[in-house]
């Protein structure tokens, strides 16, 4: 494998709202002096990691993300016929060597506080020290012996992770995703829109049961991703033949998912338009520059005619 791949994708998107931030209109950006809509990596690792394309290329080969792992002995437990506070203090001490747990007397007590990325075989090793403890065997969880210093889950040896209490079994992403931002001004407009009381009577007002408001744009994305095929290689323990179906898995996951957001409401599901892929050991470096000269045109037919010419540049 090349040590370097990167991937240079175009996705137009119709009205949409893929993204949002915390008043619920689409993420933007200021690009070249003007408003850009945007995507963020987080939103984009999300999709493609959940998607089936990933499913069908890397099973077996997936993390999970979760608080939850705790809770999940802890029924194993119980279902086993475990008492049920042996059964919670067994599941507190083996899900803490992911990270500190919640309060004893908190609502989920085996719940962990801080997400954690966590692989099937540290999924397998937590469970066979439960199966222990039901035998009535004394357990004592060590980092080491649950926790992985290389990966049979690609997406972590892809998008990385962090233990704050365990530093040690980290992983460095050897995948990194930018911000997809449109190559063109948008302005975000907004949709108003009402529902009406399919049982409200003639007899009644004509108003409607509710009325609300969402933010929308549409617009041409580009987005750089490169892959460090070496550290890809290394995070999976050297076992390059998961490394190639990762990167096969990315690549197409990226051309043929959209996140999520609002798709009820738009059905704005795109497939990218243009994939470059280049690999080599030279530098890497987006092209994402090729769109930044801001469009300053009067009149839809001057904004137009810039939007041509940042297109054209874009992979010229």
């Amino acid at each position: 494998m090349a040590r370097f791949v990167q991937l240079h994708l175009l996705t137009f998107y119709p009205p949409a709202n893929l993204n949002r931030d915390d008043t619920g209109r689409p993420k933007t950006a200021i690009i070249g002096g003007v408003e850009r809509l945007r995507i963020s990596s987080q939103s984009l690792k999300r999709a493609v990691r959940t998607s089936d394309v990933f499913r069908a290329r890397l099973d077996g080969h997936l993390a999970k993300r979760t608080q939850r792992l705790g809770a999940d002995i802890n029924k194993h437990l119980v279902e086993k016929g475990m008492e049920e506070k042996a059964a919670l203090a067994t599941a507190r001490n083996i899900a803490e060597v992911f990270g500190k747990l919640e309060d004893e007397k908190a609502d989920h007590p085996s719940y962990i506080r801080q997400l954690a990325f966590i692989s099937p075989q540290e999924r397998e090793a937590a469970f066979a020290l439960a199966d222990k403890a039901l035998a009535g065997e004394a357990i004592d969880p060590q980092p080491g012996a649950v926790l992985a210093k290389v990966d049979t889950a690609a997406d972590i040896a892809m998008f990385g992770r962090m233990l704050a209490d365990n530093a040690d079994f980290n992983r460095e992403a050897a995948v990194q995703v930018a911000h997809a931002f449109t190559t063109h001004r948008v302005t975000v407009e907004d949709d108003f829109y009402t529902a009406v009381d399919d049982l409200k009577t003639k007899a009644e007002d004509a108003g409607a049961g509710f009325v609300g408001e969402l933010g929308f744009g549409s617009g041409l994305f580009y987005l750089y991703v490169c892959i460090d095929g070496d550290l890809l290689v290394a995070n999976l323990g050297g076992n390059g033949g998961v490394a190639k179906s990762a990167v096969a898995a990315l690549a197409e996951a990226l051309a043929t998912v959209s996140p999520g957001g609002k798709q009820a409401s738009f059905a704005s599901r795109a497939r990218a338009e243009y994939l470059l892929v280049e690999k080599g050991s030279q530098q890497p470096r987006t092209l994402g520059s090729a769109g930044q000269l801001a469009c300053h045109a009067h009149g839809d037919a001057a904004a137009e005619r810039d939007r041509r010419k940042e297109r054209v540049h874009l992979f010229g």
